[in-house]
């Protein structure tokens, strides 16, 4: 064979032009994304002068579709392009794209899960029920809203492990860091306190926390004393709550605990404490002579009944 009188020019354009439809496919997918985030902020940017919403939960909304969108044209595109190319190289494509069609008819019928994921997947996007870096509870799932696709949602929990959850098989969501959020204070006093004073107290740490940065910018509205919820047998729970910026709700919380409790230790708070340290603690506290005439009175009931 005479290597000389090969020609090789038909084999390199073509093989030439593969490589420029991949190469533009790659520009476009660059173009698209950057199109699309560009998109992004100006809506984000010009929805921060008509709606009332934090900036952040514009933000979150914003990356969630953007991101869903990036990687619908990002496969469009490819797809195309791997389908010229085929074509580039000789290929009869049209028996492709039948099959695929077949072959997408046949997975509609046979994958009827991947069906209900996808459209889950759709309406949690279209009703904006959760976004990214979002904070929920799914099916008694928690975690933070690490990426959502059309066919699953992906959670980081707060010890690191990553949960996926099909959107079909979503049965029961709630949001924790949704437009606004609340830090509730349940505490438990003894009867021997005053619950005005105990909640006075809780006020003013909380006013002290709100006028400081950068909790300043995190709490929206003063404590807010929801009362005595409830009448134990040991002890009175109160409760109150904080509205603060979604997701800002425990940092705020925490640090009104950590203040509060050298507050009530100052006063002279005497918090219900249950089992073996509750008597350490009442035996520690009482006198012996105090410990005596409790033990006499109690001989001396006793000896009454018994007759």
């Amino acid at each position: 064979m005479d290597w000389k009188a090969v020609n090789y020019y038909p084999a390199m354009v073509q093989a030439g032009r593969v490589v420029a439809i991949l190469a533009g496919a790659f520009l476009v997918s660059v173009v698209l994304n950057r199109f699309i985030q560009g998109v992004r902020v100006y809506f984000v940017r010009r929805a921060r002068g008509r709606d009332g919403r934090a900036v952040v939960e514009l933000e979150k909304q914003a990356a969630t579709i953007a991101g869903i969108l990036r990687k619908t044209a990002s496969v469009l595109v490819y797809s195309f392009a791997i389908v010229m190319a085929l074509r580039e190289l000789g290929f009869d494509v049209a028996p492709l794209i039948a099959g695929a069609g077949v072959l997408g008819l046949a997975i509609g019928f046979g994958a009827q899960n991947l069906v209900r994921d996808v459209i889950a997947g759709f309406f949690l996007l279209a009703e904006n029920q959760i976004r990214v870096n979002d904070v929920v509870v799914i099916n008694d799932t928690p975690g933070t809203v690490e990426e959502i696709n059309l066919r699953t949602t992906v959670l980081r929990d707060l010890e690191g492990a990553v949960h996926v959850i099909p959107n079909g098989s979503i049965t029961k969501l709630a949001n924790r860091t949704q437009v606004f959020s609340y830090y509730v204070f349940n505490l438990n006093i003894s009867y021997r306190d005053d619950t005005d004073m105990v909640l006075g107290l809780l006020r003013e740490v909380a006013l002290e926390v709100a006028a400081e940065e950068p909790y300043k910018s995190e709490v929206l509205e003063p404590l807010e004393i929801l009362g005595v919820d409830q009448l134990g047998e040991t002890s009175v729970n109160l409760k109150a709550r904080i509205k603060t910026m979604p997701g800002k709700q425990w940092e705020v919380g925490r640090e009104i605990n950590r203040r509060v409790r050298p507050r009530f230790q100052a006063a002279g708070m005497d918090f219900p404490v249950k089992g073996p340290r509750k008597v350490e603690l009442l035996t520690n506290s009482w006198t012996r002579e105090e410990l005596r005439a409790v033990v006499v009175d109690v001989l001396e009931e006793e000896k009454g009944k018994n007759g």
